[in-house]
């Protein structure tokens, strides 16, 4: 089983039982990982199979034949590792930027599960040595572009099966060295790859699967952080809290991430003073959407994520190359390699995650609108409004990003075959994981600008004592990094400096401090 502690527990793959969090904690240096034994069990059945009918003399095409129409239908053991090296070799022609070292990490932990599965038959040694990878900290430099998402993953994963035979690029500390040269100082011999295992390590789905799992556990992240500065500006503005009544969500309209961010809006207003019209949740005047509606709007992202994080999952406890062997049935020739559950999910990521952006960016329009921000000046100016612009330029650069978001189309429906016919619909899934990762990057700064704002307001408005213990943890914790904008000054560091501590988790860790725990 997957072990489920928190900290450096120990995560044993077994095929069977991978989660979304567990990718992310192996992504972070420092988590030893180990393979099931009864895994190790099952990979040597599947390798026992395919080593019967090569004794029998029997092909396997695209296994120990080689691939495509010209390709040989004899058995030739003598060429059995230049075949495998071939391969991998071939389709190592990624281009682009490379893959983050957490995210390459993360790619190997979703390779190493679908082997262990145990129907790929590779031999132990494949799985012991991206174990080994993982648990040594040699990370292979992927670049992100080439995946077409059938026929698996080929160019990524040909990348990461590359350093295993030695050749390629790892990452260490930072920088791309030559694997040989790594893997020499460490006394670690390069694999010599035989028959099935070109193709096991390299014709499957784990680059869009591990990258996607560490977006959507990331975008959980996004979607707390999100409530929390809802939360803040709610207070600020002195909304009413009869819109989180649970009744409202829990019995008339029950979806679950509804249920759940609602129950978070509670808890981040707890304790707050209200404004006097407000006192009685019977009375309270109708506000606009973007106060009242953040159950159903943040509700509905967290629905997708879950959704996302399902079939994700799925896939990570999936044999998703070809062929696959079966004790006592005949050879699996199929396409599981084929991404397109994975793709269509990471589409509706990217599509829940621009949502989420729109409700930031209409939340900051909102506090420096002096028509509707409750008596906050315009532009949030504490000096001399003739002479300062506030938060004016601020607003810029998260409507930018909000139109750029709207700009990322859906990449599973852009098929383009390729591989001399056979290839005659993709799933672009890889893309698609990018994309959503560009979405939630860009949220990091559009929130980054709504966090200074509502902070900003507390200032001006002077309602710190008003607030509840999760907002003045909230603004608290912003302005342990960034101060108040007093005159007119360049907001471009402040902005980065809040989205990289929103790409840490440190707003939810603050409430974690104050004992305040979001679903």
């Amino acid at each position: 089983m997957t072990t489920a502690d928190t900290g450096g527990a120990t995560v044993t793959f077994d095929g069977e039982s991978l989660t979304t969090d567990a990718v992310g904690r192996v992504a972070e240096p420092g988590t030893p990982v180990r393979v099931c034994p009864g895994a190790v069990a099952k990979v040597l059945k599947s390798r026992a199979m395919l080593e019967d009918l090569v004794e029998r003399n029997i092909p396997v095409h695209g296994v120990t034949t080689g691939h495509g129409e010209r390709a040989r239908t004899r058995i030739d053991k003598a060429e059995e590792v230049g075949l495998q090296t071939n391969l991998v070799r071939s389709h190592s022609a990624g281009v682009g930027p490379l893959f983050a070292e957490d995210e390459a990490r993360a790619i190997m932990a979703a390779r190493l599960n679908t082997l262990a599965k145990g129907y790929s038959a590779v031999r132990p040694e494949v799985l012991d040595r991206l174990a080994l990878y993982l648990n040594e900290g040699i990370t292979p430099a992927i670049p992100e572009i080439g995946s077409l998402g059938a026929g698996g993953d080929l160019v990524p994963l040909s990348h990461l099966a590359g350093t295993l035979i030695g050749e390629g690029r790892v990452l260490r500390d930072g920088k791309r060295r030559e694997t040989g040269k790594v893997l020499r100082e460490l006394g670690i011999a390069p694999l010599r790859l035989r028959f099935k295992e070109g193709p096991a390590l390299i014709n499957g789905t784990s680059a869009v699967t591990g990258l996607g799992s560490l977006v959507v556990e990331r975008a959980f992240t996004q979607v707390r952080q999100a409530e929390t500065v809802s939360g803040l500006l709610h207070d600020v503005l002195r909304g009413s809290g009869s819109p989180f009544l649970a009744e409202g969500h829990d019995v008339a309209r029950p979806h679950p991430g509804q249920i759940d961010s609602a129950a978070n809006m509670r808890t981040l207003l707890a304790g707050s003073r209200p404004a006097p019209d407000h006192a009685d949740p019977r009375g309270a005047p109708a506000e606009a959407y973007t106060l009242r509606a953040v159950p159903q709007i943040l509700g509905a992202v967290r629905d997708t994520l879950g959704h996302a994080r399902g079939r994700l999952e799925t896939e990570l406890n999936s044999a998703n190359d070809d062929p696959l062997f079966f004790e006592g049935e005949e050879i699996f020739h199929g396409a599981n390699f084929h991404d397109q559950p994975v793709a269509f999910v990471m589409d509706f990521t990217t599509i829940a995650l621009t949502q989420l952006g729109v409700l930031a960016e209409r939340q900051v329009d909102r506090l420096l609108d002096r028509h509707l921000g409750h008596g906050l000046p315009e532009f949030l100016v504490a000096a001399d409004p003739g002479l300062h612009h506030g938060f004016a330029g601020a607003h810029h650069p998260a409507t930018a990003l909000v139109a750029e978001n709207r700009t990322i189309g859906p990449a599973s429906t852009q098929s383009v075959p390729s591989g001399g016919g056979h290839r005659d619909v993709v799933g672009m899934g890889l893309i698609a994981a990018r994309n959503a990762r560009r979405v939630l990057q860009n949220n990091n700064r559009v929130l980054a600008v709504e966090f200074l704002a509502a902070a900003q307001a507390v200032d001006v408005s002077r309602r710190y004592d008003d607030l509840g213990p999760a907002s003045r943890a909230t603004y608290d914790a912003v302005r342990s990094l960034v101060p108040a904008l007093g005159v007119d000054r360049s907001m471009a560091d402040d902005i980065e400096l809040i989205a990289a501590a929103l790409s840490r988790g440190e707003f939810l860790r603050s409430l974690r401090q104050e004992g305040i725990a979001l679903r």
